[in-house]
């Protein structure tokens, strides 16, 4: 038996600053985590092997839509080994910058095993007990798999099994068309599979803005079969494969596949912690905690996945930070959700910052829209990437309450945006922001310049003006 101070279950993003965190402060810090490496639901099978396969799968794209664009004939498919082999590659070389040792250098033990609470403050790894005065619950989360007649029939894919794939289907059908969903369906298509998408809801991602999502549906259903308001209702083996059964309001239909992912959504992976021997409250399969992300328990923290906020890893990371401090020195502070963008990594890509314009027009009784085309941006009709859009969102004193984008790299390029809403700026202080030309920001600037056109030309000044140039004039 080991007692410490700070007890971290999970090994990914959260898990890894907080260990790392509290043990460069002096705690005595034990690190446990189920897999034989460390790096958490975003190395194995999240956020690192899906942006790598994305992007091979873009290269792949690219390559084709360039050929074309020159009258250039290519022979041959993409080598789906190929593809393999850059997703592992990506995964290995991040793995070795976060590995055991790092963490064991800075007095950190690590636990490899499922954690499991016997008491609030005791937990048995692997057939040993450890102890501890605070613990943080940092166990990520796992597929959501749906009732369907027949699924548990079928060798189903998810995000955690399709990167081990070593052939490419040379069909898929999705069920669920989600961030996660369509960013693997589309890197399907890329790579020349024929990809039909099932999503149960009548439109697209509802938490996004509206005008973008129809930018990115229209991209979407020009490189494969999208099914909304569309339910799967059986799967069977086949002969030819799978027949998955869907329904379309009262019509169904039997679609033939060669390979099914689910893609419905994640859930916290807290069941084997046995929380209630510890105590901790737990609702709707997620875990309760306060502003200062601290449960029922008051020396039990909670973070990432596991409790109900945004569901990504910078988000996870983010909450870490809160917790090292929390936890060892009995604080209160809060993370600052306000100012946290994220990125739907599909071709476009899909970039959302505070308010959609529809949450803002329900919340303010007043807000400014400032929006403009990419291709009234230099930039994207050098690059001919013209399909996409930049929304700025503004109070009615023109603070930044919601931005969003959809095109070429835009998580890269609205990034100036995130730190503008940080500082709580106005619109009207992007425009002034000065770019090299010609660059793919300059179209966060477009946007702002329409706070000072609608400010010098829809307001009283025109008229001053006149009036002032006619009396010069007169003199």
């Amino acid at each position: 038996m080991k007692s410490y101070q700070l007890v971290v279950i999970g090994g990914g993003a959260a898990g890894m600053t907080i260990a790392a965190g509290a043990a460069s402060l002096g705690a005595h810090v034990a690190l446990i985590e189920r897999h034989t490496h460390l790096g958490g639901d975003c190395l194995h099978y999240g956020c690192v092997p899906s942006k790598a396969l994305i992007e091979a799968a873009h290269d792949v794209h690219v390559m084709n839509q360039t050929a074309a664009k020159y009258n250039i004939t290519l022979n041959g498919d993409a080598v789906y080994a190929k593809t393999k082999a850059s997703v592992d590659r990506a995964r290995n070389i991040i793995q070795s910058h976060d590995g055991t040792k790092r963490f064991e250098d800075l007095g950190v033990d690590v636990y490899i095993g499922e954690a499991s609470f016997l008491s609030a403050n005791e937990v048995e790894v692997a057939g040993e007990l450890v102890v501890g005065e605070k613990f943080v619950i940092s166990t990520g989360s796992q597929p959501i798999i749906p009732p369907i007649d027949g699924l548990d029939t079928i060798s189903y894919l998810t995000n955690e099994t399709i990167f081990e794939q070593t052939e490419r289907p040379e069909r898929l059908l999705v069920i669920g068309g989600g961030a996660i969903g369509l960013e693997l369906s589309q890197a399907y298509a890329h790579l020349g599979t024929e990809v039909t998408v099932i999503e149960g809801a009548t439109a697209l991602m509802s938490k996004e803005d509206k005008g973008m999502v129809e930018v990115l549906q229209r991209q979407i259903e020009q490189e494969l079969t999208l099914h909304l308001n569309t339910t799967v209702t059986s799967v069977r083996k086949a002969a030819s494969g799978i027949e998955v059964t869907v329904k379309t309001g009262d019509e169904s239909r039997v679609i033939e596949t060669d390979a099914v992912l689910v893609a419905v959504g994640r859930k916290p992976r807290i069941e084997a912690l046995r929380l209630d021997r510890a105590g901790v409250r737990v609702e709707k399969g997620y875990v309760q905690v306060d502003a200062s992300l601290r449960t029922n328990q008051r020396h039990i923290f909670a973070v990432g996945d596991t409790i109900q906020s945004l569901p990504f890893t910078h988000v996870a990371g983010l909450e870490g930070k809160t917790v090292v401090t929390n936890a060892l020195f009995g604080l209160r502070t809060k993370p600052d959700y306000r100012a946290v963008p994220w990125v739907t990594f599909t071709t476009p890509e899909l970039f959302h910052l505070g308010l959609t314009e529809e949450e803002a027009r329900q919340k303010y009784d007043d807000i400014k829209v400032y929006q403009t085309g990419l291709d009234e941006v230099d930039r994207f009709v050098i690059n001919g990437r013209t399909e996409g859009r930049v929304k700025l969102i503004a109070d009615k004193r023109g603070k930044l309450i919601g931005a969003h984008a959809i095109g070429e790299q835009a998580g890269e390029w609205m990034q100036e945006v995130v730190y503008a809403m940080a500082r709580k700026d106005k619109v009207g202080q992007l425009s002034r922001v000065v770019h090299p030309y010609p660059i793919r920001g300059a179209a966060v600037q477009r946007a702002a310049d329409l706070y000072w056109r609608e400010r010098l030309f829809d307001g009283p000044l025109p008229k001053w003006l006149k009036r002032y140039f006619d009396w010069k004039q007169g003199e």
